[in-house]
């Protein structure tokens, strides 16, 4: 028998972290980030954005799906934070697939395929936010939430986002800067279907054909972005890291299905190779000060 859990009502809980070395800091959104830039990647999205930059539209009763991966073998933790501030706890939880240990450049599905049950969207309206939060070591979560007796889910002890980054800047301020890592999405919980709006991307999508489309990275300024034999080459500025450039677009391939075969870096460039099916596809990520060039070419 299928068992179906009503709406936990999802959401990308604010996100809250600190660590010993260096204070979090708060964006726009009142989610705190790890301030530095760390090897470690995670990204969080759900079904009807693979992008993970939208905000999709659930009516209740629909049913969700939320998908994470990891660059590095990472505890992924996964909260939600709702519009009347309630945080449900999605990993770990106590059914067969609710392991939070996900292995570096593989794909984690809440519910998973193999689950007897479904996850369907309920009140209250409004925004969600799901929080993912990696650590290469696990995280004591006591002060945060505590499983009672035959429940499959955690009882989160703390409300509003605001709350949890405090909590969580504790969980995690034993931990080195380089081992821990965030990511949120959002989507909109509606009374009815809500027709999808076109998105309204900042800067131009990048299309190498119909099973790759990848954005370029989130922050980058004076794009560039020109065909070349068998992809595409992007340039553009960015305040930010080789590594964390090259782990944006690695990320957006494994989101799309592909798995990363070989990885080559040296201190100017890293370069990816994935494969699909029968396709196989490099990324390549040079920089050159605070100038970054990306190409994606299909071989």
């Amino acid at each position: 028998m299928k068992k179906t859990l009503t709406a936990l009502t999802l959401l990308p809980v604010a996100l809250v972290l600190s660590t010993a070395a260096a204070a979090p800091r708060i964006s726009a959104q009142s989610i705190i980030v790890n301030p530095t830039e760390p090897d470690l990647g995670v990204q969080v999205w759900v079904d009807r954005d693979t992008s993970g930059t939208r905000t999709p539209n659930y009516a209740v009763g629909d049913k969700i799906r939320i998908f994470t991966t990891v660059t590095s073998d990472a505890y992924v933790y996964l909260f939600n934070v709702n519009p009347d501030g309630s945080i449900d706890q999605i990993l770990p939880n106590r059914y067969a697939s609710g392991g939070n240990f996900v292995k570096a450049n593989t794909v984690k599905q809440f519910p998973s395929q193999g689950d007897r049950f479904t996850f369907d969207i309920g009140g209250p309206y409004g925004v969600n936010k799901v929080l993912a939060l990696a650590s290469k070591a696990p995280l004591n979560l006591d002060q945060v939430s505590s499983f009672k007796s035959g429940q499959p889910f955690a009882d989160v002890q703390v409300r509003g986002q605001e709350n949890l980054a405090q909590a969580l800047s504790i969980v995690v301020n034993p931990i080195p800067d380089d081992n821990w890592v965030t990511d949120t999405v959002a989507y909109n919980v509606a009374g009815r279907v809500v027709a999808q709006p076109a998105p309204q991307p900042q800067v131009p999508v990048v299309d190498i054909d119909i099973t790759i489309t990848i954005r370029p990275f989130s922050g980058a300024q004076n794009v560039r972005t020109q065909s070349v034999n068998g992809g595409t080459r992007t340039e553009f500025s960015a305040n930010s890291s080789l590594r964390a450039v090259y782990n944006y677009y690695e990320g957006e391939l494994l989101r799309q299905g592909y798995t990363l075969q070989n990885r080559d870096a040296d201190s100017s460039t890293i370069e990816g190779t994935f494969v699909k099916g029968r396709d196989v596809t490099t990324v390549e990520v040079k920089q050159r000060s605070s100038r970054f060039e990306v190409n994606i070419t299909r071989r």
